[in-house]
């Protein structure tokens, strides 16, 4: 069961994750989280960074849908700008909104990565779909009541997981 909250890679930013490496690994398609995955919880709006990733990534003619557990009025206010669909109030682990990404995007599932900062949420969820995920550290040291929640269990797994060999990487 907990080989379930264990993702396929692990990056400090999503910045680190190039086109070029997607490519490479045959992917069409992203589903990433919004809160502290794109940007810090409480920003409004993607940094001239994130905007110049997205670029990068859909001159690949790689798709991109945002699937968060947060309000419409989050996502949308976020994604519209940038141009980028969504599916709000997905809420994961549950996997109906990453079949529905995989749906609007007519893609396999092995021609997508989920991108996210929780284990309990975008690991799980993309996981248990078979999806290769992605897990970065969060971008803001802050968090909404529960995902702290959920963080605390994060650590307690991500504990267990390096006593017995299973992370590759420093937290």
């Amino acid at each position: 069961m907990l080989k379930h909250f264990l993702p396929d890679q692990h990056v400090q930013n999503i910045l680190d994750i190039t086109p070029e490496m997607l490519v490479e690994r045959g992917v069409k398609g992203i589903i990433t989280d919004l809160d502290n995955t794109l940007v810090e919880w409480d920003r409004p709006e993607a940094t001239p960074e994130l905007i110049e990733w997205f670029t990068s990534i859909k001159e690949k003619g790689i798709l991109i849908t945002i699937v968060s557990n947060n309000t419409q009025h989050r996502v949308k206010s976020f994604s519209d700008p940038v141009g980028i669909p969504f599916i709000y109030s997905a809420r994961k682990p549950m996997t109906k909104a990453f079949k529905r990404a995989l749906k609007d995007m007519k893609l396999k599932n092995e021609e997508v990565v989920v991108i996210g900062d929780q284990l309990l949420t975008d690991v799980l969820g993309g996981n248990r779909l078979g999806l290769h995920t992605i897990l970065v550290v969060p971008v803001a040291s802050s968090d909404g009541f529960w995902t702290r929640f959920n963080r605390k269990i994060e650590r307690i797994i991500l504990s267990w997981m390096k006593r017995k060999g299973m992370l590759h990487w420093e937290e």
